[in-house]
């Protein structure tokens, strides 16, 4: 759920992470993503990938937004406000969902974390962060409960890998939120936490959200930590990995959650899409009772010719873009039939690989279609999501 990245030029008036001076000195490479400098690579995008997929990555996504909605009709509220039934999840228990417009298009996808009783934090893409604030003040003003962006006050760093774990473990500092703050009690509950659950530690005496979430298809964490704290916790998981931990830059996150099939608001997500089309339709809590921002579009459903999403992939090395066309033949009678919204040359797999919005009458399994890359039309096969799982 993350933004992609456009490159731009260095400009006086872009946003920097609190990680920035970090990057520089590493040699990172920069790229604007939604008025943030950030590194869309170190060494190589192929090397990091690896990195992840082999032991463990380390990136800097400081620039997602981070809202929180507080009072005691906070679950209520966003019961509303969300497409997910977010007064169903526990204390420490994270949930994915969705926040339409009232015609059923996503105006943006998000992790929600019950950090309390009646807390949650709301963690929006970095372009969307003012949109979805805006959007959730407004929707839940009939109910008490409160809308703060602590953005700007917060730091997060990503963990990824199947090292991450041990990796974290061994780092110093940590300890769990409470009497005693030892750092056996974190080394066992970081070891318990379940996919999609976060915990309440510190390191160095101050706080920070340990969560097991990621956008990689890798086990991994996701540490939220106030700015002044975040170079420091980068250099100690550094120091503590050795050459297990490589700095990764956003380049080798697309690639990543490409390969896991995880969508990407502005390609596979928009609001000319409805979920349903885009296999989201399980995030939608139908079942809940009442009423949210959506609901009506939704239970109508999109058009019978309306475009879905399907996994594509192909021989040899060249890879589909987002925006190439896909093609029912090869000639030059052929029709289009639907568009890439991201692709490339998969660095675990060797092949390439895509997702493209496709007429339903092609999206079947199997299905033979051919993607113009380039002036070539380049044949491809409808293939089931995700391309990669791991352990599998």
């Amino acid at each position: 759920m993350t933004d992609a990245p456009g490159t731009t030029e260095t400009g006086t008036t872009e946003r920097r992470s609190p990680l920035d001076e970090v990057h520089r000195a590493a040699g990172a490479s920069f790229t604007d993503f939604a008025g943030w400098q950030m590194p869309v690579r170190y060494s190589s995008d192929l090397a990091e990938h690896h990195a992840v997929r082999e032991h463990a990555g380390l990136f800097d996504l400081s620039h997602m937004g981070e809202i929180v909605v507080v009072g005691p009709e906070a679950s209520d509220a966003l019961d509303y406000a969300l497409a997910g039934k977010l007064s169903a999840i526990v204390e420490g228990q994270a949930k994915y969902s969705l926040l339409l417009a009232r015609d059923g298009g996503v105006i943006d996808d998000l992790v929600i974390y019950r950090t309390g009783p009646d807390r949650y934090m709301v963690v929006a893409n970095a372009a969307n962060r003012h949109v979805v604030a805006e959007e959730l003040r407004a929707r839940t003003a009939p109910f008490e409960a409160d809308v703060f962006d602590e953005s700007d006050d917060i730091a997060l760093v990503a963990l990824q890998g199947p090292d991450a774990l041990e990796v974290l473990q061994q780092t110093p500092g940590f300890g769990i939120e409470g009497p005693g703050n030892d750092e056996e009690d974190f080394v066992d509950a970081v070891a318990a936490l379940k996919y999609y659950r976060a915990i309440a530690a510190t390191w160095e005496g101050e706080p920070v959200l340990v969560a097991r979430t990621g956008y990689t298809g890798e086990d991994g964490f996701e540490l939220y930590v106030a700015p002044e704290r975040a170079k420091a916790l980068w250099e100690a998981l550094q120091e503590t990995g050795g050459p297990r931990v490589v700095p990764c830059g956003l380049a080798s996150r697309d690639t990543l959650r490409l390969e896991a099939g995880m969508p990407l608001y502005g390609h596979e997500l928009s609001r000319d899409i409805l979920p349903v089309q885009a296999g989201l339709g399980r995030v939608v809590a139908l079942t809940k009772e009442g009423d949210f921002v959506g609901r009506t579009a939704i239970e109508q459903g999109p058009a019978d010719d309306a475009p879905v999403l399907v996994g594509l992939t192909a021989e040899g090395r060249r890879a589909a873009r987002a925006g190439y066309a896909v093609f029912d033949g090869a000639g030059d009678d052929a029709d289009r039939v639907g568009e890439v919204t991201s692709g490339a040359l998969s660095p675990t797999l060797g092949h390439p690989v895509a997702m493209a919005f496709v007429a339903p009458g092609f999206a079947e399994v199997g299905s033979s279609l051919f993607v113009d890359v380039r002036g070539t039309r380049v044949a491809a096969s409808v293939t089931a999501l995700p391309f990669y799982k791991r352990g599998a």
